[in-house]
């Protein structure tokens, strides 16, 4: 392991852990998709701090492994990594190069938080990610993974994941 022989900064840390990627959509850095709720950066010792998307994320255990070689390749030794539950992510955390980035992907991004549809029992308008018809369907709530649903397109047929608005 290379040592580190200038100061560490927050900038410093920020730019290293746009390399590491969600393990479930590796389309999307941890920043990106908004998890990275905190960096602390006093003296030589480093602290990020993470929320999941939802409670229970079994991708949060690899983050934050993937996260501590990171920035111990970089050459900074004292790493913590700690997860915090409040307050709760949501996808308005997502950058908008993150939601472009989900997009190319073949994941359809979420618009808002709070879509005033759901609370009425109504589905929202979603885009699909490879041909952009709103011409679309949810298939199950439930897609590849708990935080995003299934979805189907009328128009070119093609299934997809959308991001819960949560």
């Amino acid at each position: 392991m290379v040592m580190v022989t200038s100061a560490i900064t927050e900038a410093r840390v920020r730019e290293l852990l746009q390399n590491v990627k969600d393990p479930e959509v590796p389309a999307i850095s941890v920043l990106e998709l908004g998890v990275v709720r905190a960096v602390e950066v006093k003296n030589d010792s480093v602290l990020v701090t993470i929320t999941p998307t939802y409670t229970g994320c079994p991708a949060m255990d690899v983050m934050k492994q993937d996260i501590e070689k990171e920035l111990h390749d970089a050459g900074i030794a004292d790493v913590r990594v700690q997860q915090v539950l409040s307050p709760a992510w949501t996808t308005d955390w997502i950058t908008t190069e993150g939601k472009a980035k989900l997009k190319a992907y073949g994941i359809a991004p979420p618009e808002h938080t709070a879509d005033i549809r759901a609370l009425k029992g109504e589905l929202p308008v979603v885009e699909c990610p490879h041909c952009g018809s709103k011409n679309t369907g949810m298939i199950s709530l439930f897609g590849s993974t708990a935080c995003k649903a299934l979805w189907k397109c009328n128009a070119c047929l093609e299934p997809f994941d959308q991001f819960k608005c949560l």
